[in-house]
């Protein structure tokens, strides 16, 4: 069993922290005992957020008053020059805090993030600043894309995604991403793929309130791209070819399937929960010239009110020659994954190719 994600905030975590601070505040300016009991009261009945919220609070509560003085207390305990400082996952707290009490000093803000980044990532700090000014935030962070920092260059898309999980979402950005675009392609080819992974993700968010814009970016920017580059728009583009977007497969080279034909073989009629859904596909083309097709299934989960809900997974590629036939087998674990609920009763698979369903059967669920 995986250590639940809310052990990365606990208690000997929140007195390190006070020691970072009392070394760099003094004695008189912070009361560490209180900071330690406001911070881990109740800590192991609370999930990760609500514990970074809780130590937020305390920061809240023991630090100066003074944004400034706050600002460079948590600044002096960031690690300098190789030396230990705050760092981590200690920091998430210490962004929420900026994100907080930081408002009024806009640009003291942004630059405290953008030191803190390094250490932590400060993507949820900066999307209240997004929200209160987004013109002026984003001026800022536009010229993030170019530091030479490559945690700071991820900043600059990560903290500007739209729909970013677990943080607030960015309501302005998702009626309108186009601010954002001149961010994103700053950054297209980056050295790092840690900075590229998250371009891609930006306008994977966009493509889901802007399908054809993305499309259209990805049309605009994959002409001669390198091979980093094409991976990255295939990577935005995920959520479009799973759903079968035209213009998104046609980027790639998947036209909609012609003389195509699928014949699916589930060979686990009856799955047991923690077992695997094994099935076969024969897939041909009974055309008389070769074709691309990109090869995905959909299992239609049952869900608590009886209904289906749909999960489509990644599979294969395929070039397929004129009158060839391809049988590819496949084993789908059905598990526990702290994503999803499963029920008993009938599901679903569809075989989807190029984003067009060939070929579907039903099987069941027994939970124990």
């Amino acid at each position: 069993m995986p250590e639940p994600l809310k052990n990365l905030l606990y208690p000997a975590l929140v007195a390190t922290m006070a020691d970072h601070i009392a070394v760099n505040a003094g004695a008189s300016a912070f009361d560490k005992a209180r900071f330690i009991d406001l911070a881990t009261r109740d800590m192991q009945q609370l999930e990760l957020m609500q514990r970074s919220i809780q130590i937020r609070d305390a920061l809240v509560e023991t630090l100066p008053t003074e944004f400034a003085k706050a600002a460079a207390i948590l600044s002096a305990c960031l690690p300098q020059s190789g030396d230990s400082g705050l760092t981590g996952w200690a920091l998430l707290p210490v962004s929420q805090f900026v994100a907080q009490r930081g408002l009024d000093d806009f640009d003291l803000s942004l630059a405290l993030l953008k030191e803190l980044t390094p250490h932590f990532t400060a993507e949820f700090g900066i999307r209240p600043f997004i929200h209160l000014d987004q013109e002026r935030a984003l001026a800022t962070i536009g010229n993030w894309t170019a530091d030479q920092n490559h945690h700071v260059r991820r900043l600059a898309s990560e903290g500007t995604r739209p729909r970013l999980p677990w943080a607030m979402r960015l309501p302005a950005l998702m009626r309108d991403p186009q601010p954002i675009l001149p961010v994103l392609i700053a950054l297209l080819d980056d050295p790092e793929e840690y900075v590229r992974r998250s371009v891609a993700n930006g306008l994977n968010d966009i493509a889901k309130d802007h399908p054809d814009l993305v499309a259209d970016f990805v049309a605009q920017h994959v002409d001669g791209a390198s091979a980093e580059r094409r991976q990255l728009l295939r990577h935005a583009s995920r959520t479009l070819l799973k759903k079968g977007h035209a213009a998104a497969l046609a980027n790639f080279g998947f036209e909609p399937p012609c003389d195509i034909t699928a014949a699916l073989n589930i060979e686990t009629n009856s799955v047991d929960f923690g077992h695997s859904l094994a099935f076969t596909l024969a897939i041909t083309n009974r055309g008389a010239a070769p074709q691309q097709v990109m090869i995905d299934y959909a299992i239609h989960h049952r869900k608590a009110n009886g209904g289906l809900a749909p999960k489509v997974f990644k599979w294969k590629n395929l070039t397929l020659k004129a009158l060839e036939t391809v049988k590819i087998p496949r084993q789908h674990a059905i598990r526990t994954i702290t994503t999803r609920q499963y029920y008993p009763g009938g599901h679903r698979l569809e075989i989807l190719v190029n984003g067009a369903i060939l070929a579907s059967g039903e099987f069941q669920l027994v939970m124990p």
